[in-house]
């Protein structure tokens, strides 16, 4: 057995069963298995006939699958998975909350894929009044919590006054009240913005490159058609100049997803990967209420994470340029622990809030602007769908019937509250991880 991390002691008794929680899976290219359980905190790695001897309890090997919580007292880890939730909700009361406001539909880009085109249109921008309630609202029901706000869109940086304006005074009554502020930005008029946005005390700059040049410009092309991909590549080298966090985002999909290579290198070359105000991500292109892309262009997670294992395998570059998580192997990997187990994934009214320049408040960013989806109204009066807002808030692994017995649940959390509506018609149904195999390849590339 391979300890991928020091051991946590655990209470040993006579009536002992494989815990059901233990997660097992093999590795890629490799006849081993990694099993672990984030209820114990303990991962390692294995053999086939060290697997067998956790079914046999008078096996000698057995001795070291009890220090390790993967043979346990079903009653007694009842008890622990109990203390654990608890653990959970108290943390997660004390996290800070994130607060999408959306002061325009709009959007210079046509992106081949955006899931908001069905309701992305006109270029209001919220007035004083709009404004100074949602400041008001946020007040009022997150006093006492940590909180940041994030700009969302459409697109929040357009050009004009209006919008300057807007900005201007939306940045000053965030300074006031001592908030972050956030963008979500495909960072085509981001530098011309630069200027008025160092005032404020700037969280993170999100930006989207979809691979190199010739693909990003396909894939994101301005509405009049021109390229985009030059100035938003240039406008993050200047936010990296200025000291500004930014967070690159390649949407992925069979279209561009063997050009990750390319862009990396380009990425490294240009001294990206090597600013400590720069991160990425992999975003996975998915039908989220709408779709323009092909549905042969989509990946299924599991999909899309097997391309990356063997690109990265080729192409190992790509690792300085981004770590994809793999569920918990990337965490085990830069942290030398498990994470605390995950019996909610789902932000939705809990640390997430989204809200439009029209007054309608939503639970999160995956359902702002969809019919049927607002709680509420915090402008020109203030309106809440209590029960709305309770079904967000009592979602987790325990409320969901197909998760309280799922060895994956803590791990998972239940995925995605919106997908899950999306597709199964409630929030009260599970969005699905490929936890198994994720944790196979992640576990197999990382050690």
């Amino acid at each position: 057995m391979q300890k991928l991390h020091p051991p946590r002691p655990d209470v040993m008794t006579d009536t002992l069963k494989p815990s059901r929680f233990n997660i097992i899976s093999g590795l890629k290219d490799n006849s081993n298995y990694v099993i672990l359980n984030l209820l114990s905190g303990n991962a390692d790695i294995i053999s086939a006939e060290e697997l067998k001897a956790l079914e046999q309890p008078n096996n000698p090997a057995t001795a070291t699958f009890k220090k390790r919580g993967y043979l346990t007292d079903p009653e007694k880890e009842i008890i622990s998975y109990r203390m654990a939730y608890m653990d959970f909700l108290e943390e997660r009361d004390k996290e800070e909350v994130q607060l999408f406001f959306i002061p325009t539909y709009a959007c210079n880009l046509n992106c081949s894929y955006c899931y908001q085109a069905p309701y992305l249109s006109g270029s209001s921008v919220p007035d004083e009044k709009v404004t100074g309630a949602f400041f008001d609202f946020s007040e009022q029901l997150f006093s006492g919590r940590r909180k940041y706000v994030t700009l969302f869109g459409g697109e929040p940086l357009l050009p004009g006054k209006r919008h300057r304006e807007f900005l201007s005074a939306f940045t000053e009554q965030c300074a006031a009240s001592n908030t972050d502020i956030a963008l979500v930005t495909n960072g085509y008029h981001l530098d011309d913005y630069l200027e008025l946005l160092s005032k404020a005390s700037i969280r993170e700059i999100q930006l989207t490159l979809d691979g190199p040049e010739r693909i990003h410009n396909k894939r994101r092309p301005h509405k009049d058609g021109s390229e985009t991909f030059s100035r938003i590549s240039s406008a993050l080298d200047r936010c990296l100049q200025m000291g500004l966090r930014v967070n690159l985002r390649m949407v992925v999909d069979r279209e561009n997803l063997d050009y990750l290579p390319e862009f990396a290198r380009y990425a490294i070359e240009k001294g990206w990967t090597a600013s400590p105000y720069f991160k990425t991500q992999l975003g996975r292109n998915y039908e989220l209420h709408h779709c323009h892309s092909e549905p042969g262009r989509i990946y299924s997670r599991i999909s899309m994470y097997e391309e990356l294992y063997h690109l990265i395998k080729k192409h190992p570059e790509i690792l300085e340029f981004h770590k994809p998580a793999f569920s918990v192997s990337r965490f085990l990997k830069d942290k030398g622990t498990l994470p605390p187990p995950l019996f909610d994934a789902c932000p939705a009214c809990k640390s997430e809030w989204a809200f439009d320049y029209k007054g309608v408040i939503y639970p999160c960013t995956a359902t702002v602007g969809k019919p049927g989806e607002e709680l509420g109204r915090f402008f020109p009066e203030l309106q809440l769908n209590e029960e709305k807002i309770r079904q967000w808030q009592y979602r987790d692994v325990r409320a969901i019937n197909e998760c309280r017995d799922c060895a994956l649940q803590m791990a998972c959390g239940g995925g995605c509250g919106a997908v899950a509506l999306n597709s199964e018609g409630s929030i009260l149904k599970p969005d699905c991880r490929p936890v198994k195999e994720l944790t196979g390849l992640g576990i197999s590339l990382y050690f």
